[in-house]
């Protein structure tokens, strides 16, 4: 997983977003004011039209000083009551019916089985849940405007903003109610997936001397689509090699029987303790970042093979309270070979760990070799005890990591050892591991993403469905959603990053089957108006893009499938900006929803 974009802290993100809120606020009612001037002045003339706007913000002040918590739920209630009787628990059904086929067609001899089965239980939950959010929101309030329904409520003593903000409590409660059993069954599918044991055979275990406590090797049977190679110990104990991401640990019982334990590293949720990158060239000096291979994707940059290029991390707070017993670090770094070399045994490498004080008597470690491992997390853990270089002769004594360690600052080196070839990182693929968190409080914080994609999602339905009919309401909010999901798509477009230019030549590309790279071959002037067009397109679908939430901000499936805790401060920025979003579509709901005649 590329940790393409970085969780700011919680405390030092809430002050420019409480102002970013606060401003977007102020453009909202400045929008809606002078919109609903325009509209009034259109019909009754400006002084009307003034007057009408000021009537209309007199009363959202009587409005919302006489909220009736109360009336509130009771709108919600029978939202809710609404929405079972629309059978919306047949999504449920839906569900379990994806579950119970989902076995079938889920790929059993994947490299990554928790990775698979992860992502499919949560992207099937995130695409019923937002759909069902969709549906009840955008068709539930025009279906009482047409069937005179809504009649009832009005004539109440409820205010708008008690149905706006009733339905979309009611609403939000139903996909709660089938979200919690969806999370529930998920997990026990995703257990009950993964879970396997293993025998030995027998007769494939050989007795081994002199490789110090490795007393015998052998192989497992064959389950689960997969077998390991282990080695037993002195000690009666064993462990397994890495086979679909996982091994075992295996004890030898008094009558000659081999237990095997569970699955380690398959349902994780692991604590990454990031440290800051900069980079060395070829020559050891200096540098903002490293070679350029070529690569589309600039997320990783490449130290050069063979030389003193080096990437090196920075890391905080590392102290003894916290690694007692050392470090246990994870490399997820890249190869790039300018010729084949050695592909059985891959690229070698090298670390070691140096003092960031130029001054302290201790300055760097021993260097440690190592083999670059593509496409997958490649742990090392490195004990305190540790081979130290003195500073004063260039000998090698015996030392504790933490004499590297200035004011809790430790700074790991990492080199690439063959020429010709190269090693990408980031600053993401190389940290230090802190102690798992739960994979259930995980698998459930994911599904709080999703619970905040539909509450959104619910929100911008009954914000359209105050103004046009089901059907448009639908089509509007869908395209809020579609838009949500590829916002950085979008802003790609529109600033070019993306090849192929706007939608109107992009459609002229696939009719003509012209090369993205390409001219388009239509004459100047027949391209210079394609272009003028798509860039008035493209300006209004930024403008919506940076209006409308990023439903993939919301989302983090992936951290949950591939094995990573998601810390407190993205939920609760998560939490936070989906509120934010929330009383801003419920502000312009009411509005709408005031300014139409529903009981005329």
């Amino acid at each position: 997983m590329a940790f393409e974009q970085i969780t700011p802290d919680f405390g030092n993100w809430i002050f420019g977003a409480s102002v970013l809120l606060i401003l977007r606020l102020c453009l909202v009612a400045a929008g809606l004011g002078v919109l609903g001037f325009a509209v009034s002045s259109a019909r009754r003339g400006p002084a009307e039209g003034f007057y009408g706007v000021a009537r209309i913000v007199a009363s959202a002040v009587r409005d919302f000083s006489n909220w009736s918590p109360g009336r509130t739920i009771a709108m919600a209630m029978l939202a809710m009551q609404e929405a079972i009787r629309r059978r919306v628990l047949i999504v449920f059904v839906v569900f379990i019916v994806l579950i119970l086929m989902g076995g079938w067609y889920l790929d059993v001899k994947s490299d990554h089985p928790a990775r698979l089965y992860l992502s499919f239980v949560l992207t099937a939950s995130n695409y019923l849940v937002v759909m069902l959010a969709l549906f009840m929101s955008a068709f539930s309030l025009p279906a009482d405007i047409k069937n005179r329904t809504i009649y009832t409520v009005v004539t109440k003593p409820v205010r708008p903003q008690e149905i706006i903000v009733g339905r979309i409590l009611g609403f939000v409660a139903i996909g709660t109610l089938l979200l919690i059993p969806m999370g529930v069954i998920s997990y026990f599918f995703v257990k009950r997936g993964l879970s396997h044991d293993h025998a030995v055979e027998v007769d494939k275990v050989v007795a081994v001397s002199g490789e110090g406590d490795v007393v015998a090797r052998g192989e497992t049977t064959f389950d689960a689509h997969h077998r390991h190679t282990f080695e037993m110990f002195d000690n009666g104990t064993g462990q397994t090699d890495l086979a679909m991401s996982h091994w075992h640990s295996i004890t030898k019982a008094n009558d000659g029987s081999y237990q095997f334990g569970p699955a380690v590293g398959l349902l994780q949720a692991r604590n990454p303790h990031f440290g800051t990158l900069r980079f060395k060239d070829r020559a050891g000096q200096d540098t903002d970042k490293g070679v350029n291979v070529g690569d589309e994707w600039s997320y990783r940059s490449y130290i050069e093979g063979g030389s003193l290029a080096a990437g090196i991390w920075t890391f905080e707070n590392v102290t003894p309270e916290r690694y007692p017993d050392g470090l246990d670090l994870e490399f997820n770094l890249s190869v790039f070979r300018t010729h084949k070399g050695n592909i059985v045994d891959g690229i070698v490498g090298a670390f070691e760990f140096r003092n960031p004080n130029p001054n302290a008597d201790v300055q760097r470690s021993e260097r440690k070799t190592f083999t670059a491992v593509e496409f997958r997390s490649d742990k090392r853990l490195v004990d305190r005890k540790i081979q130290i270089i003195d500073r004063e002769n260039g000998s090698v004594r015996d030392g504790d990591l933490f004499e590297l360690v200035d004011d809790g600052r430790l700074e790991l080196w990492i080199t690439c050892g063959e020429r010709g070839q190269y090693y990408g990182m980031a600053e993401r693929d190389v940290y230090i591991l802190d102690r798992d968190g739960v994979f259930a409080l995980n698998l459930m914080k994911g599904y709080v993403g999703i619970w905040l994609q539909m509450a959104i999602a619910t929100a911008i339905g009954v914000m359209f469905s105050t103004i046009v009919s089901g059907a448009v309401a639908m089509m509007a909010t869908l395209s809020s959603i579609v838009i949500g999901f590829f916002t950085k798509f979008v802003i790609e477009v529109a600033t070019g990053t993306q090849m192929g230019g706007g939608p109107v030549e992009a459609l002229i590309r696939i009719f003509s089957q012209a090369n993205l790279q390409v001219d388009l071959e239509i004459g100047q002037a027949s391209t210079t108006t394609v272009q003028g067009i798509d860039r008035v397109m493209m300006t209004i679908m930024t403008t919506l893009a940076g209006m409308l939430p990023d439903y993939r901000a919301l989302s983090t499936a992936q951290h949950v499938a591939y094995g990573y805790n998601i810390d407190a401060s993205l939920v609760s920025i998560q939490l936070l900006t989906t509120f934010a979003y929330v009383v801003v579509f419920s502000l312009i709901a009411y509005f709408l929803l005031k300014t139409r005649e529903v009981a005329a």
